[in-house]
C-alpha cells in the first residue's frame, strides 16, 4: 500500500479502489492512509471514540512511531500464526470514507474525524490501529453512517479532505467535452 497499490480487507474490491485512488492523491499531497473496520470503544475520558484496526490490511505510513513486527497466535482457521505490523496511528485531522454498493450505483459515505492517541496502551490488540473522535459527535456520526448505509471496511486518510473527496462524485469528463 505504501507504494500506491489498493487493498481491501477480506476481498473488498470497492475499498481497494478507494485506497488506490487516495494513494494516488497522496503522491500530490502529504498524508497517510489505512484500511480498517471501525469498532466503538467503551466510554473513557473525554469524547467518545472509535477504534479502527485490522490485523494485516494496513499501510505503515499512518504510524505515529516506527511499526513493530510481531508474531501472535491467530486462534482461528487452523493457520500458522501471522506476522503483524503493530502500531498506533499518528494524531491529526482525517476523513473516513466508505463505498456502499446499492446494486445499480454506488454511494460514498464520509465522516470527518480527529485521530487521537489511545487513552491507554492496547497490549491485547497487537495490530495496526487508529483511534478517532468522529465529528460532530459519536451519536450523530453513528446514526448518519448507518442511515447512509456506511460499510464496515473503510479508508482513513489524512491526505485527502472532504472537498477533494467530494470531486469523486462528479462524473468524469474528457478534455474535449
Amino acid at each position: 500500500m505504501a507504494e500506491g497499490y489498493g487493498f481491501g480487507g477480506e476481498g473488498d474490491w470497492k475499498t481497494s479502489v478507494m485506497l488506490a485512488h487516495d494513494q494516488g492523491d497522496r503522491r500530490r499531497r502529504p498524508g497517510r492512509h489505512l484500511v480498517h473496520g471501525g469498532l466503538h470503544l467503551p466510554p473513557g475520558p473525554g469524547h467518545p471514540k472509535i477504534l479502527g484496526a485490522h490485523m494485516l490490511e494496513v499501510c505503515p505510513t499512518i504510524a505515529a512511531d516506527r511499526p513493530r513486527i510481531e508474531i501472535h497466535p491467530l486462534g482461528i482457521g487452523n493457520r500458522e500464526d501471522p506476522v503483524r505490523l503493530v502500531f498506533d496511528a499518528a494524531p491529526g485531522p482525517a476523513t473516513i470514507l466508505g463505498i456502499c454498493d446499492l446494486g445499480d450505483r454506488f454511494r460514498l459515505v464520509l465522516n470527518e474525524v480527529d485521530v487521537v492517541p489511545p487513552d491507554e496502551p492496547l497490549p491485547k490488540l497487537p495490530v495496526a490501529r487508529a483511534v478517532w473522535e468522529p465529528k460532530p459527535d459519536l451519536a450523530t456520526s453513528a446514526e448518519s453512517w448507518i442511515a447512509a448505509g456506511g460499510p464496515h471496511h473503510t479508508v482513513l486518510s489524512t491526505a485527502v479532505d472532504t472537498e477533494q473527496l467530494g470531486r469523486l462524485r462528479q462524473p468524469a469528463r474528457c478534455r474535449s467535452c
